[in-house]
């Protein structure tokens, strides 16, 4: 499944270049990349909320992610630098397990009475957004893969870079490649850089276990497959046979392109302080829209699947047994254009301290607009331990496609109950602690540990949503 949350990872390097004339006016170089580099890092990652996609706007959203990753940098000669990143991300949700939510109970079909470990009587299949489902679907893992091939100029004041990519998950592939260009000015003082990258994926729709139902067995699906024998429930809670989702149907074209650049600026300013601008242009093209994520329509009646007690209770927490039907998934256009572009400024105020600023400001033609702004203090109190305070502020406008849970018309052409696309506001706290050693003096095999970094990560979304996320990544050089 793809997580909407989205989870961030930083990776740093440096070029380090001098020049040295002899006697006979040759020039030497010192290579761009001394000896090979190893850099990796593991995250853990943890999430709450109330407002699963998956569930049309409503429900739990907690979630797991075990990530672990790897870049290996190559020197292949004095100029040529080959960079392999590799990584593995690993994830239980209980808003995607609900893709399948009648799992809940241990059964996939009719069944007779069994008493649950709460003392409830369940009969048949029974389900609720407030609580995991034990389908195939509650977990996942993503691997990927990227190689880099860059180039330095003999005097290293231009730079071209080509790489490749890929990504696999149980329903979702991506390939990518681009490049980029950098030129560097005045004594290296001024850098401007272009960049292009392609991303073409496929999809392998998944949809929820009703709509999926009822487009394969059609208007008869309620007397085959997983609905053979299940009760259905109107919102009184008397059986019913009149659910009908006959807006829903299967996406024809499953792939979504992406293509992207971006032009940067860079400037030391002063002895103390260096400022760069970027601006980006991004466009995507075909299936945009997630095809597990339910929608609910004001206009249309509602039907469910468990016990009938809980009907009632249906959008709060205390709904321990019962799941309604979708009326369609998410429907969102096969296009969408997007345009951030922002600033970093950063300033040495002292031997101690660093001053590290960032603002962005977004904008798409699906109606979002957002800034983005945050804020890092490094403070040095050795040689070996750094550390570092962040706060990030993020504010954002909904998309015009986006309306709560049950709001929508059936009368719409696109809709979606997705709160990544809401209006919210989103506060970040963090602390982060480094420790480098300069010559590398513990070592593992042929190579000297150059620097330790551990970050925490404290996010709260005004909507409900909160998440934590620990980081340690380790730099590792060649002796």
């Amino acid at each position: 499944m793809k997580i909407k949350f989205v989870l961030t990872l930083f990776f740093f390097s440096s070029i380090v270049f001098s020049q040295v004339k002899d006697s006979t006016n040759l020039v030497y170089k010192k290579r761009v990349l001394e000896g090979i580099e190893v850099d990796f890092l593991l995250s853990y990652y943890k999430q709450d909320g109330l407002h699963s996609s998956v569930s049309g706007g409503l429900g739990s959203e907690k979630l797991t992610d075990l990530a672990s990753n790897i870049t290996v940098s190559i020197p292949l000669n004095d100029d040529n630098i080959l960079t392999v990143d590799a990584g593995i991300s690993a994830y239980t949700s209980a808003s995607s397990s609900n893709i399948n939510p009648f799992n809940a109970s241990g059964a996939s079909g009719a069944g007779g009475d069994d008493d649950d470990d709460d003392g409830r009587v369940s009969t048949g299949p029974w389900g609720t957004p407030w609580q995991a489902s034990s389908g195939a679907s509650a977990q996942d893992a993503l691997a990927s893969f990227v190689i880099n091939y860059s180039h330095n100029s003999d005097d290293r004041n231009f730079i071209w870079n080509a790489d490749l990519a890929f990504s696999n998950e149980y329903d979702y592939t991506s390939i990518g490649f681009g490049g980029g260009v950098s030129k560097l000015f005045n004594n290296k003082n001024t850098e401007i850089s272009l960049k292009a990258n392609v991303y073409l994926d496929q999809w392998r729709p998944i949809y929820p276990t009703e709509l999926h139902e009822f487009g394969t067995y059609g208007l008869n699906f309620q007397n085959n497959g997983f609905f053979s024998g299940i009760t259905i429930l109107d919102q009184s809670g008397n059986t019913t046979t009149s659910y009908l989702p006959n807006k829903f149907k299967n996406w024809d074209a499953t792939n979504r392109n992406s293509y992207s650049a971006s032009l940067g600026f860079s400037q030391v300013a002063t002895k103390r302080m260096q400022f760069s601008l970027f601006f980006d242009l991004l466009q995507q093209e075909g299936m945009l829209s997630s095809p597990y994520h339910r929608i609910y329509f004001a206009d249309k009646a509602n039907y469910y699947i468990g016990q009938a007690q809980y009907i009632s209770v249906y959008e709060t927490a205390q709904n321990n047994g019962v799941y309604r039907l979708a009326d369609d998934i998410e429907r969102l256009p096969s296009t969408r254009f997007k345009i951030p572009f922002g600033s970093r400024l950063n300033y040495y105020v002292n031997e101690r301290l660093t001053l590290r600023t960032y603002y962005r400001y977004y904008w798409d033609d699906w109606g979002i607009t957002s800034h983005t702004a945050s804020i890092e203090l490094p403070i040095k109190l050795s040689d070996k331990f750094t550390v570092s305070p962040t706060y990030r502020y993020y504010t954002q406008q909904s998309s015009k496609y986006f309306a709560p849970y049950e709001t929508h018309l059936s009368t719409e052409n696109y809709y979606t109950s997705d709160y990544d696309l809401s209006t919210f506001n989103a506060h970040q706290y963090g602390l982060g602690v480094s420790y480098t050693d300069i010559f590398a003096n513990a070592n593992i095999w042929k190579f000297g540990l150059k620097n330790i970094d551990f970050r925490f990560n404290h996010y709260d979304r005004n909507d409900g949503l909160n998440a934590n996320i620990v980081t340690i990544g380790f730099k590792f050089v060649q002796q």
